[in-house]
């Protein structure tokens, strides 16, 4: 039938339809369809590791597996996750309230924007850090205000906090920072704080925390009772093994979770999440053997390169960060030969997760042949 003719339905009701007009789209927001999408670390072939998402190596422990096998998928989960935010209540000696359980910490992140910033608000945060940040401070409708890290890798918080301004609605810090794996100190964060106003939210991104052994490093959790505009983030997805699955928490004010909760989309953590992170907790003692191990396999991997020549970050998450400037392109490359997919920034520099104990070795010689042929490159900022 032609375009704008019309027909008569089963109803006897005629309808009419206008032709389509397909040289004309969709009217979409400008700063949406023109933000790139999260890109996740690429996959790896078969017979090369896979060091581009900061995972687990280790295979799921038979008592998660089993949690799993107990779900009833034709039923909806327990939207508030009241078991898991009871367990991480008690741990955490705050209230119910007071625990936020989201689809990964990151959807938690998504949440808090949400709810605190919008269009004319200020989202203030490092840079490098987590490549999920810009994206979500635009889809909120507020403005991305970076601060570049010290060479070190490091926040510059004092910078930070110079940059706080009367629009500025969340400041974010990352500690270990993703992708520079440094820490923000107990003392600088401290200090920070004292400068920021209590108006303001301040999210502490702690997704790696379990891996960091530097004692000067700070630690979220026991500083809640003092700041009353402090959210912290936490993840099952790392240190626990169940990035898979999509399980984080926040802990925080009742009031700042609330509202994160009212943005959330509902019944998003699902039970074989929800049973998994609770059986994760009751098998911990597992896990700190398996966190153990990575941080023995990232001391190798940080002592070999320092062997090598390379200046980098002191890595306390698990993964390490090669500044590669010009030559990243180039040093990811014969990564790749060596069968190692790293995560590449370009122009910046790599980082490399803390994968199998069997890729220590490949990396190293990976990393090897990059100073050899690449040690003259402009752009290799972090060799010495």
């Amino acid at each position: 039938m032609a375009g704008g003719a019309s027909q008569r339905n089963g109803a006897g009701h005629v309808a009419t339809h206008a032709p389509k007009l397909v040289d004309v789209p969709v009217t979409l927001r400008p700063e949406i369809a023109s933000l790139a999408p999260y890109r996740q670390g690429r996959p790896a072939a078969a017979d090369a590791f896979k060091l581009s998402s900061n995972e687990s190596p280790f295979p799921v422990l038979p008592e998660v597996s089993a949690a799993i096998a107990g779900s009833q998928l034709n039923r909806y989960p327990d939207g508030a996750a009241t078991a898991l935010r009871v367990r991480l209540a008690e741990r955490a000696g705050v209230t119910v309230d007071e625990v936020h359980v989201g689809a990964g910490s990151v959807s938690i992140l998504h949440q808090l924007v949400q709810a605190a910033a919008s269009t004319g608000d200020e989202v203030l945060y490092a840079w490098r850090s987590f490549e999920a940040y810009p994206g979500i401070v635009t889809v909120s409708g507020a403005t991305s205000v970076t601060v570049p890290n010290h060479a070190d890798g490091t926040h510059d918080l004092d910078a930070m906090a110079a940059a706080v301004t009367e629009r500025t609605r969340i400041v974010i810090v990352c500690s270990p920072n993703n992708p520079t794996s440094a820490i923000v100190t107990a003392r600088d964060f401290e200090a920070f704080m004292a400068k920021v106003p209590d108006t303001i939210l301040v999210i502490l991104d702690e997704a790696y925390r379990e891996f960091v052994t530097d004692a000067h490093a700070v630690e979220g959790m026991p500083l809640l009772a003092r700041y009353p505009n402090l959210v912290v983030l936490r993840t099952f997805s790392k240190a626990y093994g169940l990035a898979g699955l999509r399980v984080g928490y926040a802990v925080g004010p009742a009031y700042i979770l609330d509202a994160a909760r009212a943005t959330m989309i509902a019944l998003s953590v699902t039970e074989p999440a929800q049973r998994a992170a609770l059986a994760a907790l009751d098998i911990e003692p597992q896990f700190t053997a398996q966190i153990d191990e990575l941080v023995a396999r990232r001391s190798l991997l940080r002592d070999g390169l320092i062997a090598q020549g390379w200046r980098l970050p002191e890595p306390q998450g698990n993964f390490v960060w090669l500044v590669t400037g010009e030559a990243t392109a180039a040093a990811a490359e014969l990564l790749e030969r060596h069968g190692i997919v790293a995560r590449v920034f370009a122009l910046e520099g790599i980082r490399i997760s803390v994968g199998e104990a069997e890729s220590v070795e490949k990396v190293l010689a990976a990393t090897a042949e990059v100073v050899e042929t690449l040690r003259e490159d402009v752009g290799i900022g972090g060799l010495g």
